[in-house]
């Protein structure tokens, strides 16, 4: 099964879903997974407890071996309701400390705390001083946590912490206290999801000019389809910095991904194939796939033998979409309370020309920052 939220007034992630439905039109075409049809459920969790409850009950219920690839914020109740039914949870978003503590869960990147820590240790390079636009949420109470270890390893100062609806259909006030003095040294983080959009379109009406603050902001909030619907190369976002797991989607290591999502999903207006949701699915179920296909031909996949096949997996290449992966106790990282991070790294991207591109190659390893308070 994969769940996203869908047709909230929050984050939705309907990409995320069309991307798994895809996923199995691509491998059972290939022979499936050796040998075996792949079935894949989809649930709107609705950012409810309650129906991500539900979404875990109609998993067990239909015998799914793993929830792959999904996004939830209400990570207690899903962790609880799938311990219950010893599902693993492979490939979550990384958008709560519950998808790093639960001994069947499985992460492929190292979520909110890698990206924001990345993003304060980006800015520290680059700012005197840093505000963060966030939502005044039990999740969005995370961010200053994790940008604040970025900055300090950076030797700055703390952020100036904004907090907003996330749910608004206007950030006039909040984006003109950010923008403050208007100098060139103060760099203006803006996280919060489907509404940083409506957060850049209140900043572009508060002056004549374009801002002179730096904006940035971690993949996720800012992607390639919200720098081109705010004016590609004249978008205020032109040299913003961006924090992500993945390669910009303009790398070649995606394109087995945009060959799958143009054969089996053309025309399909939810996939984005530069969004992280998506590219988080994709990689989940490239990660649940190599697994199954090297379990014993003559195992029968049950939540049970895939939960055992995990735990014995390592250097598990997803084609440098990521690092290698595993969740041996030799791949665990130690960071503390997020017991199950075994992918701290992080890669750092820039607004050039209306594209968004790496500025730097490679990936950025936050464990150090990660396990300093």
């Amino acid at each position: 099964m994969t769940w996203a939220p869908v047709d909230t007034k929050s984050t939705n992630m309907p990409g995320m879903l069309a991307m798994a439905q895809t996923y199995q039109k691509y491998v059972n075409e290939q022979g499936g997974l050796g040998g075996r049809q792949l079935k894949v459920l989809t649930c709107n969790e609705r950012n409810d407890a309650v129906a991500v409850t539900d979404c875990a009950g109609q998993a067990a219920k239909a015998g799914a071996v793993a929830v792959v690839g999904s996004y939830s914020e209400e990570g207690t109740a899903f962790t609880t309701a799938l311990e219950s039914s010893g599902i693993p949870y492979i490939g979550g978003y990384g958008i709560t400390a519950d998808e790093y503590q639960s001994l069947l869960s499985y992460p492929v990147n190292g979520g909110l705390p890698a990206l924001l820590a990345g993003n304060g240790r980006q800015l520290a390079d680059l700012c005197k001083k840093v505000d963060l636009v966030r939502p005044d949420s039990i999740t969005g109470d995370q961010f200053p946590i994790f940008l604040d270890q970025g900055l300090k390893a950076g030797g700055k100062a703390p952020a100036r912490d904004l907090l907003t609806a996330d749910d608004a259909n206007d950030y006039t006030d909040v984006a003109t206290e950010a923008v403050g003095d208007n100098k060139s040294s103060t760099c203006v983080s803006a996280v919060l999801g489907d509404r940083t959009s409506t957060f850049f379109d209140s900043l572009r009406r508060i002056g004549d000019e374009r801002p002179k603050v730096r904006l940035s902001s971690v993949l996720g909030s800012v992607q390639q389809s919200l720098v081109d619907s705010t004016g590609g190369s004249g978008s205020p976002l032109e040299n913003a910095y961006v924090t992500g797991w993945y390669p910009p989607a303009s790398d070649g290591k995606w394109d087995e991904m945009k060959a799958a999502v143009k054969k089996y999903a053309f025309g399909d207006n939810r996939i984005d194939v530069a969004d992280p949701g998506v590219q988080t699915t994709w990689v989940a179920y490239t990660a649940f796939a190599k697994v199954v296909r090297a379990m014993d031909p003559k195992t029968t996949v049950t939540a049970d033998s895939l939960h055992r096949a995990m735990d014995t997996t390592t250097h598990l290449s997803t084609g440098g979409l990521t690092p290698d992966l595993g969740w041996t106790q030799s791949d665990l990282l130690g960071i503390p309370g997020h017991s199950r991070m075994t992918n701290s790294k992080v890669t750092y991207q820039v607004v050039r020309d209306g594209r968004l591109v790496a500025a730097r190659p490679g990936f950025v390893d936050l464990t150090k920052t990660l396990k300093e308070s």
